[in-house]
């Protein structure tokens, strides 16, 4: 096997004692100072010249790997790890992770799962790995990795929309317009959010809340839709007033109750209950109003 070839000139072999007889007559020539510029520190080579000469060591290494089977596959990944080293030694190696995309609250969890790390060689990097890790990052709905040269990773990333806070059996999560849930999201950090309560109503929510969404008289004083027995939904208004949808034609209700609301302002008069089930009848049920002579406690 052919020894490795390495940077440098080959000095003449000279018997072992014995000073050669040129070495005290010959001149000391002085060096010519470096050129400006960037320049490997300990490598000895430029950034350009170890491209080269490593891709065509790499071209050995496959050559190799054809013609011996197992034992050039495993030459073949030395040989790629030496070639990482010597890249690294020119300058190759990470210092920076670009995130484009992303919000501020999902770019750390999104650099943390590239599992990267600083001075790491750049060529030795499987982008298709990290984007993978990435795309496993509840934030992320798809990712894209760049490699660019000579330190620098790009990760441009489409983010999952943020659609509502759903709470269910003692927990409260994030879910996307697919209703799937965002782990890494803080329900905390997202108090503009629709509520969404119950079984069934994560994977609901993006059907009705598109619909709501467009009659902001009713969003602004709702508080949470609740799933009913993950049939239909009940919208619990901020004053504690209910609307009980039907399971079925839940877009023609919500126009019924915009028509009633038109007609006499039932939103902001208020109520305890409207139940459009039957789409052929409306029933209201007004607040009851105090008793004579007994105060009305009213919050903060």
């Amino acid at each position: 096997m052919p020894a490795a070839v390495r940077g440098g000139s080959q000095a003449q072999a000279t018997p072992r004692g014995k000073t050669p007889p040129s070495a005290s007559k010959r001149p000391t020539a002085k060096r010519p100072a470096a050129a400006a510029g960037p320049r490997s520190e300990g490598a000895g080579i430029s950034p350009k010249t170890a491209l080269v000469a490593s891709a065509g060591v790499l071209v050995l290494a496959v050559v190799a790997t054809l013609g011996t089977g197992g034992r050039g596959e495993r030459l073949a990944q030395a040989v790629t790890s030496g070639i990482d080293d010597r890249f690294g030694q020119a300058g190759f190696r990470l210092q920076s992770v670009h995130v484009e995309g992303a919000s501020a609250m999902a770019t750390p969890d999104i650099v943390a799962a590239t599992g990267v790390y600083k001075d790491q060689p750049v060529l030795g990097l499987d982008l298709e790995a990290v984007r993978q890790s990435v795309e496993r990052v509840g934030w992320v709905k798809e990712a894209r990795v760049v490699r660019l040269l000579p330190d620098t990773l790009v990760i441009a990333v489409v983010e999952r929309r943020q659609l509502a806070v759903w709470q269910h059996g003692g927990r409260t999560m994030v879910i996307d317009e697919r209703g799937q849930p965002i782990p890494e999201a803080d329900p905390g950090r997202f108090p503009t959010l629709p509520l969404v309560v119950g079984l069934g109503a994560a994977e609901m929510a993006p059907g009705i809340l598109p619909t709501l969404a467009q009659r902001p008289r009713l969003m602004e004083r709702l508080e949470a839709l609740v799933r009913v027995d993950n049939r239909r939904w009940d919208l619990r208004m901020k004053d504690g007033s209910i609307v009980q949808l039907p399971a079925v034609g839940e877009e023609e209700a919500l126009m019924q109750l915009e028509q009633l609301d038109q007609r006499s302002h039932i939103l902001e008069l208020g109520f305890e209950r409207i139940d459009l089930r039957n789409p052929d009848v409306v029933a209201v049920r007004p607040r009851q109003a105090a008793p004579a002579g007994q105060l009305v406690a009213e919050g903060a």
